[in-house]
């Protein structure tokens, strides 16, 4: 095997249809934000998770924003939000001056506990301070377990924006991720299971509300002749160029689905029986996409602690991550307020603790992946054997 090639966490997976769809963009000298494509992704990627409409913009965070100041979110405000997730779920609450209340993961799906999640409302109504928005991410691949969590919401009477940047093309009772609250995000960064190289999606049943969405991505631009501006706008839209990628992308989508699972099973196969590793399950509710192949090693059993698998995953040049760092233990967010699973047990700090994330890409060849499965199954041999 060779072993100083490089294996990568999750890379982008381009085919035909992608050069195919940028060359016409070219030919047709649309290569700005805006144009054919831009409409044509839209429509299709709407049509795939079966909602009303989408926006395309420049980022998935770009979705998160502006879902926020479509329901008013100001200076001063709460939002409810996943603690286990990538910062960008949370930036967006900053910009618009508001203030983020962190919740904890279940151990059924690693994402949003309903019990921790309706402390969090119990408390905020015997306040008088009730969330403006709850942002419910969706972790690795996999559905939030949404029936109850919406169930606590609807009583509350607070919209929920559902963060499915990591879980296009799952399913939560047959219906797609990212189609539950009233907006929905996806992202198309270069690491997720589809890519335009950067860029995002804001999904919704309410157009009105996506024309607005449109309006401040475009520099909230009024109709006139004369540039005139009445709102503050941002520079949010993605470009036609993009947009034929992604076009492209989401015709084998399915297939990347597919793919990651079938990485995902094998990873499974061969690695579950080295004690004290256990992988990231498939809540009975959906089908995960397996976007990471994702799992916990208990250092007390394993003998070989998830920092130190990383560790020597890349010194044979493959990348590896932790489990996303939780948003009540970063610096930026460590005064906010953060509600448990259960009073006393924090699912997330404990995924954090054990959790890794191993090369998951849709492409991956078997030679590179038994690199992976070896390298792991050995350090943890080597540290029991000690």
């Amino acid at each position: 095997m060779e072993q100083s090639k490089k294996v990568y966490l999750s890379p982008p997976h381009m085919g035909e249809s992608e050069r195919l769809l940028v060359e016409d963009a070219f030919q047709s000298n649309w290569i700005a934000p805006l144009g054919p494509h831009v409409d044509a992704f839209e429509k299709e990627l709407a049509d795939y998770v079966g909602i009303n409409g989408a926006v395309a913009l420049g980022s998935g965070t770009a979705a998160i924003h502006l879902s926020l100041k479509l329901l008013e979110v100001g200076k001063g405000d709460t939002v409810f939000c996943s603690t286990l997730t990538f910062a960008a779920s949370c930036f967006p609450i900053l910009y618009e001056g508001a203030i983020p209340v962190l919740i904890d993961s279940e151990p059924e799906s690693w994402n949003m506990s309903p019990l921790a999640l309706e402390r969090a409302f119990h408390d905020a109504s015997k306040a008088g301070k009730m969330p403006k928005a709850v942002i419910i991410v969706n972790l690795y691949g996999q559905s939030a377990d949404m029936t109850p969590l919406l169930s606590i919401c609807d009583r509350y009477g607070v919209p929920v924006i559902e963060d499915a940047a990591e879980s296009l093309g799952a399913t939560y009772k047959g219906k797609a991720s990212g189609t539950f609250g009233k907006f929905g995000i996806y992202s198309f960064n270069g690491n997720k299971i589809i890519t335009t190289s950067g860029g995002g999606m804001l999904v919704s049943n309410h157009l009105d509300a996506l024309d607005k969405a449109r309006y401040w991505a475009t520099q909230a631009r009024d109709p006139a002749v004369h540039y005139q501006h009445s709102e503050t706008g941002y520079n949010y839209r993605l470009s036609n160029i993009l947009a034929a990628i992604g076009r492209g992308q989401l015709r084998v989508l399915d297939k990347r689905v597919d793919a990651r699972r079938r990485v995902f099973e094998t990873y499974r196969e061969q690695l579950s029986d080295v004690p004290g590793i256990h992988f990231m399950p498939e809540a009975s509710h959906g089908l995960s996409t397996r976007w990471l192949t994702a799992m916990t090693i208990d250092p007390d059993v394993c003998g070989v602690t998830a920092a130190r698998c990383v560790e020597s995953l890349a010194a044979f040049q493959i990348e590896a991550r932790p489990v996303w760092k939780p948003m009540h233990l970063q610096p930026l967010f460590q005064d906010c307020f953060y509600y448990p699973h259960r009073e006393g047990i924090s699912v997330s700090d404990k995924l954090f603790a054990e959790g890794i994330c191993l090369p998951s890409g849709s492409d991956l060849s078997e030679e590179d992946q038994n690199r992976v499965i070896d390298i792991v199954r050995n350090s943890a041999q080597r540290a029991v054997s000690v």
